[in-house]
């Protein structure tokens, strides 16, 4: 927050459980003792009516203070209803609801801070157009604006007069504007007022509108986080039990390998002693087939050298000479071609 009075100008810190010591103010309080004997001097050095001008500024400036640091305790009260429900939070979580809340914060004091600067350019606005109508030529010193004795002698002044219980209101102090030249300027002021107090009213409606939309967005996002830390969860158990699948193959590959590579070596042996007991075998076989030859032409020298064998021989013999003679009989019967 800024806060604008007499042309200075200080910041003021936020209390909050979460805030860092980086966000401590640049500029320490001010108090009655660092004010010393200027805390006597109540006064600015103007006359009665300006200084009401001055009073009058400064309690529209508190006011909006006021409005200001109660929509963000607004911001840390919605983030309390609505994200802290949970007893116990990770890292992730409270990093994100930190950003969150600083989000809503920063948009919140930078429209306060740009609002501010635009007030204050409107009433620097009136008092140049009323110095202009009588041909005047203001300046400022912008030097003077953190000048910490003047800082000091306004914050003792806005004391004096906003928190003393006994002071008696002045009828001047009741006069909202400064008096214009002519009603003309004084209408058009009014409406430019009141066309700024319309934004001002939407820009407040669309900031809400945001505000929930964020917090919206900021619960999906944690839904989407919770989702995808599920599907993560699986994926590590499903990659686990796949695992566990493919050793398992593994280790029945390597058994069936084994097997296979004692079977083939089984074979191979088996095929050596069949290939062996075959040689053998046709060794024999040949061996009995000569002896089967060797057999058969002992019985037919010897079946030859029996009388039946000849007497049999003797027959065929004859009977071949009796068809070779009954052919050549016949075939002087037969008639000629």
């Amino acid at each position: 927050m800024t806060l604008h009075g007499g042309g200075g100008a200080r910041e003021a810190s936020v209390s909050s459980p979460w805030q860092p010591a980086s966000c401590v103010n640049r500029f320490p309080p001010f108090s009655v003792a660092e004010v010393g004997p200027r805390a006597v001097m109540a006064e600015l050095g103007l006359n009665d009516h300006h200084q009401n001008e001055v009073i009058n500024y400064m309690r529209f400036a508190r006011s909006k203070r006021g409005l200001r640091l109660k929509t963000v305790d607004s911001c840390f009260q919605d983030l309390k209803d609505s994200r802290l429900v949970e007893d116990t939070y990770t890292v992730d979580e409270v990093t994100e609801i930190l950003d969150g809340l600083q989000t809503v914060v920063h948009s919140e004091v930078e429209s306060e801070l740009i609002n501010t600067t635009y007030t204050n350019v409107l009433l620097l606005r009136q008092i140049f157009s009323q110095a202009e109508k009588w041909y005047l030529k203001l300046q400022t010193d912008i030097s003077e604006l953190e000048n910490r004795e003047l800082l000091e002698q306004v914050a003792e002044f806005e004391k004096s007069e906003f928190t003393s219980s006994h002071k008696k209101p002045n009828p001047e102090m009741v006069k909202p504007k400064l008096s214009p030249l002519h009603d003309g300027a004084s209408e058009l002021l009014n409406k430019e007022i009141a066309r700024l107090q319309e934004e001002n009213e939407k820009l407040k409606t669309r900031l809400k509108t945001v505000e929930v939309q964020a917090t919206n967005a900021l619960d999906e996002k944690s839904k989407i986080e919770k989702t995808l830390r599920d599907l993560q969860i699986a994926q590590g158990d499903q990659k686990l039990n796949t695992t566990q699948e493919i050793s398992e193959l593994e280790n029945s590959m390597a058994d069936l390998k084994c097997q296979l590579e004692k079977t083939l070596q089984d074979s191979t042996s088996s095929q050596k002693s069949l290939e062996e007991n075959l040689v053998s075998t046709k060794h024999e076989l040949l061996k009995v087939q000569d002896q089967l030859a060797m057999a058969e032409k002992e019985l037919d020298k010897k079946f030859q050298q029996t009388a039946a064998y000849r007497n049999l021989k003797e027959i065929l013999s004859k009977k071949n000479e009796q068809i070779k003679e009954l052919r050549k009989k016949l075939s002087q019967y037969e008639p000629d071609d």
